[in-house]
């Protein structure tokens, strides 16, 4: 039985969707907005908001975990160097997810997610 477990399943294993949403962070960091569909926006919005408060402290102890969780280099560096201060003095809510409609091969619900 499921019953209190929250977590958004996204039709994966834990694998393939901690890849999944580790790709999708990745690419809003470096990016800043990306069109995906709206179940895969819920689910990455939480966690660009932990990476984005980890960016604001900017030590090395955070570089390590922004090093963990983003693929590239180069996003660990856009979020303690441009992300970070650009939200010091927000205490959250560093993203907005605007619906955008439907796909039209398969009638997904597509939501545009970008950084306020």
């Amino acid at each position: 039985m499921r019953h209190r477990k929250k977590t958004t399943i996204l039709g994966r294993k834990q694998g393939p969707k901690k890849a999944l949403l580790r790709s999708l962070a990745t690419e809003l960091v470096l990016y800043e907005k990306i069109k995906t569909t709206e179940a895969k926006a819920k689910a990455i919005r939480p966690i660009i908001e932990k990476l984005i408060t980890k960016g604001k402290v900017g030590d090395l102890h955070a570089k390590r975990e922004l090093l963990k969780y983003l693929y590239q280099d180069n996003a660990v560096k856009k979020v303690l160097e441009e992300l970070g201060p650009r939200y010091k003095t927000r205490k959250g809510g560093y993203t907005r997810i605007i619906k955008l409609g439907t796909r039209q091969g398969d009638a997904a619900k597509i939501a545009q997610i970008e950084f306020v």
